[in-house]
């Protein structure tokens, strides 16, 4: 057991527990909304019973490792403890794997690509045009990285993806794939990419930002060939937002070596002359940990098992097929990515258009006139949306020398709706019901877009933050 509220259990009590969803909001016309955040692929709330147990820890808190006092040792207790929950979660196994922190999953790409080394002459990663920058980026920076082209839909195309596995089978180190898209929503059958990178001596990183709040993860599998060697995500789009990122990987790959940040913590024993570099986790995770973080995250890992991820699914499938549904009634609204999971399995995540409504004026709308938080633009994953959106080379040096010169006006992009555990089928109906009177022309605002960012906003509206949060 957790120990958690036996109210905050069940699932279908998540949405009274979530910190600020009864929060309202100023909209357009003097009145004031209850908020509805449809914005969890960017980061997630937490829930009132997780911030009580981490309250509840708070009076324990010291350093861990090395302390003598009982409140060191407890709390390295219940740090070291976490790990133990992480890879439980995502099914991984102590003996060969190892649990390492950090600030998020970009960072955690980031130590992999610096720690992973060429072996027997296996110098290319291979990743796809689907991912977000912080799988992409990090590979480019410090290998050659080669992209797995994706289809008219957005999902990898499996025969370019089998025909780069055959050209740089020798020479491959690596499969960098998204575990889902954090834009089309599709989840990847990242155990049969895992099977393909094996067979040709390649191992396989799964980026799971997006897979890990939605979807059970079996890291290990009983098919050894479909096992996952790494796997990275951060606890803040799993409702621990409190500044941690987790790297799941094969111990063995970060025992030689040196560790990519050096200093407190990571070494046995130091001379001016000498270092000698203790073992992993700890020698990856310089200096002192974020201790709440890491205990938040242990929290919320208990309460989804308590739950259960099957479940959170179905509930997810619920309101994404809804939402799907009722976009598709509108002649003038594009979904990018597939409009069903009669294909894909595909998360929460439904990235779309309305034509003749620019993306950012119409987040402005929905925010403004609804109270409803969307995300808008390319969502860290520039050459994915721009492909989906069939955007011009034309229109993309357009859209350069723009923001070389400061505008940023002409930036393509669309607009992204993303639901969490705890939202809820009356929320969905009315986002429908609200993009329905902005399609309508019923709107209160008359709104400008400002060049230099790109927004949009109402004219003539003005809101003091420190009303709501005096600084």
């Amino acid at each position: 057991m957790t120990g958690l509220e036996s109210g905050c259990i069940r699932l279908e009590d998540l949405a009274k527990q979530v910190i600020g969803a009864d929060e309202r909001v100023p909209v357009i016309g003097g009145e004031k909304r209850r908020y509805v955040n449809f914005d969890n692929a960017a980061s997630t709330p937490t829930f009132q019973c997780v911030w009580d147990k981490l309250h509840e820890f708070m009076r324990w808190y010291s350093n861990v490792h090395r302390g003598t006092g009982f409140k060191s040792q407890l709390a390295t207790w219940a740090f070291d403890k976490v790990r133990e929950k992480v890879l439980k979660f995502v099914g991984a196994t102590p003996d060969e794997y190892v649990v390492i922190f950090g600030k998020n999953a970009s960072e955690m790409i980031n130590r992999l690509a610096s720690r992973l080394a060429p072996r027997d002459g296996r110098d290319v990663v291979l990743t796809s045009v689907m991912e977000h920058h912080s799988n992409d980026l990090p590979w480019r920076r410090r290998w050659k990285a080669v992209h797995v082209e994706v289809d008219e839909w957005g999902a990898i195309d499996e025969e370019d993806l089998k025909r780069k596995l055959d050209e740089y089978g020798p020479r491959l180190r690596l499969l960098a794939i998204s575990g889902a898209s954090n834009v089309s929503g599709i989840v990847n059958p990242v155990h049969k990419y895992a099977r393909w990178a094996h067979e040709v001596g390649a191992e396989i990183l799964v980026d799971g930002a997006q897979l890990i709040p939605h979807r059970k993860v079996e890291m290990v599998r009983d098919i050894p060939a479909e096992t996952i060697d790494y796997l990275a995500f951060s606890a803040h789009k799993v409702y621990a937002p409190f500044g941690i990122g987790v790297l799941v990987g094969r111990k063995e790959n970060f025992l030689a070596g040196a560790p990519e940040h050096v200093g407190g913590g990571t070494i046995d024993i130091v001379t001016l002359d000498e270092v000698e570099w203790t073992d992993p986790p700890e020698k990856e995770e310089a200096g002192t940990p974020n201790i709440p973080g890491a205990v938040a995250l242990g929290i919320v890992i208990d309460l989804l098992m308590e739950i259960g991820m099957d479940r959170v699914a179905e509930h997810e499938r619920e309101l994404t097929d809804r939402a799907v549904q009722g976009l598709k009634r509108y002649p003038d609204v594009i979904i990018y990515g597939p409009e069903n999971g009669d294909r894909w399995d595909r998360l929460g995540v439904i990235t779309f258009n309305v034509k003749g409504i620019p993306h950012g004026k119409l987040a402005a709308m929905l925010s403004w006139e609804a109270a409803i938080g969307v995300r808008n633009g390319c969502f860290c994953a520039h050459p994915y949306v721009t492909r989906l959106l069939k955007v011009s080379r034309e229109q993309m040096r357009e859209a350069i020398a723009g923001i070389r010169s400061g505008d940023r006006s002409m930036l393509p992009g669309a607009v992204r709706i993303s639901f969490g555990c705890y939202n809820t089928v009356e929320e969905v109906d009315y986002f429908l019901e609200s993009l329905d009177k902005i399609l309508k022309g019923e709107i209160r605002g008359e709104y400008e877009q400002i060049r230099q960012t790109g927004e949009y906003r109402p004219k003539n509206f003005a809101v003091n933050f420190e009303e709501y949060f005096p600084w």
